[in-house]
């Protein structure tokens, strides 16, 4: 029988870990785009409507280690099939909220809540999928595409979300968009297998360069099975990496969260021009995303995986921050969103080397490894959704983006005490009597 993904099997669950990728923001996103008439309806001012966007953050950031956890022990394929489910139901309850009853407001974070719950396996168990299916010298692209799909689904939610919220009312775009990850969690569970080995599409010449190009396992879990919590936790890589995503998050929900509503309110946009141009950002970032993986694995070839990964990572930080210094003292409103937009993305140029190189340094609990890095980042968006009202209302929103823009500073430094090479080991359990 012809098969017409035969050596490129790989690569296709890939290209739809791009289109799961692409949902799950659509799905996170399209509250912001929303946020005004939510806010009408519920009567929420910026700090409260913050609360609901923080409620959301704070259920996926709570569940990242977890998720990639079960990912390790249950494989990929279901985790996100069922993460899929979860997340498609609880999107279209937030629909269902009634604005009506002094506990409006509580059900509403509570349900938001619930959706990052089931939204949080999204990344560690695509990068669960990554460690089995990519060989090292092609996780950069790989990452750098699944990662592109955060920009895509975002980039496509303003004009999307828009036109359903001027013909057919903000709670049609939550209805639509749990329709959409239904459909796509079905197709990722017929299509997807754990391993190279269980999938009938993979030939011999595939399977043996997956193989080939895969870190061994023993160093990555000495004595086998996944790695207990402690070890990764007192690992100085996963920490050091953890402080830089932790530093990408913050800067990255400002644009997932405030963006749409900064270019409406401060810089005085319309509705319409405010979803043009609160796209480019996204844009950007589905852009910059693979560019950067492609750009780090071919430096990684090269002159191996401290230039290629870490010192990648370190520069795009930097000139991110820079970015965001400039755009937001622009005084024009348009040069100054295509300035912060191409904050945005040298910021994601980075995105590939955080996920290649805890694939790397997991092994088989690449999951685990990249839950508890995900969890600090998510942490972080959880803080920005709150804190960034709360600084513009005091300070201006000049001095939100200044804060985004210093800590990419620190993000960028944390790369310098990274050591890509140094894989986790498992503790060999000692045996008595041994000298």
């Amino acid at each position: 029988m012809l098969n017409p993904l035969r050596g490129r099997v790989r690569w296709a669950l890939i290209g739809w870990m791009f289109a799961i990728s692409a949902i799950a923001y659509l799905d996170r996103v399209n509250i912001s785009i929303a946020g005004h008439a939510i806010q009408q309806e519920f009567g929420l001012d910026n700090i409260r409507l913050g609360w609901v966007f923080s409620a959301f953050v704070a259920g996926y950031a709570l569940f990242q280690a977890p998720g990639g956890r079960l990912a390790d022990r249950y494989g990929p394929r279901k985790i996100l099939a069922l993460g899929t489910v979860w997340w498609a139901v609880f999107t279209g309850l937030t629909a269902l909220v009634s604005s009506r009853g002094a506990n409006a407001l509580l059900i509403l974070l509570g349900v938001r809540f619930a959706l990052g719950l089931g939204e949080a396996v999204v990344y560690p168990a695509s990068n669960r999928l990554v460690s089995a299916w990519i060989p090292s010298q092609e996780r950069g692209l790989a990452n750098g595409v699944i990662f592109a799909g955060v920009g895509a689904g975002a980039g496509i939610t303003p004009p999307l979300i828009t036109y359903v919220l001027i013909n057919y009312g903000w709670r049609w775009s939550f209805w639509i968009s749990a329709l959409i990850g239904l459909a796509a969690g079905l197709v990722w569970y017929l299509l997807a297998r754990d391993r190279p080995s269980e999938h009938p599409w993979v030939g011999t010449e595939e399977a043996s360069l997956i193989r080939a190009g895969l870190p061994q396992e023993s160093s990555a879990s000495g004595s086998g099975g996944t790695l207990p919590w402690l070890t990764i936790l007192r690992s100085k890589d996963v920490m050091a990496i953890s402080l830089s995503y932790f530093c990408f998050g913050y800067v990255a929900y400002i644009f997932f969260t405030w963006f749409f509503i900064y270019l409406n309110t401060v810089r005085q946009l319309d509705l319409k021009s405010s979803a043009f141009y609160g796209m480019l950002p996204f844009i950007a970032m589905a852009t910059c995303s693979p560019l950067g993986g492609w750009i780090s694995d071919g430096l990684t070839k090269r002159y191996g995986k401290r230039i290629g990964r870490c010192m990648v990572a370190c520069a795009s930080l930097a000139l991110a921050g820079g970015f965001l210094a400039m755009g937001t003292l622009a005084t024009d409103a348009r040069l100054a969103t295509v300035v912060l937009a191409g904050g945005a993305g040298a910021l994601y140029l980075s995105a590939s080397c955080f996920w290649s190189v805890t694939a790397d340094l997991g092994g088989t609990s690449a999951g685990s490894v990249s839950g508890v890095m995900n969890m600090c980042n998510q942490t972080a968006g959880a803080i920005t959704a709150s804190l960034t009202p709360w600084i513009a209302l005091h300070f201006g929103w000049t001095a939100s983006f200044m804060v985004a823009a210093s800590l990419c500073v620190v993000g960028s430094v944390a790369w310098l005490f990274v050591n890509p090479e140094r894989q986790l080991v498992n503790p060999t359990p000692k045996i008595e009597g041994a000298k």
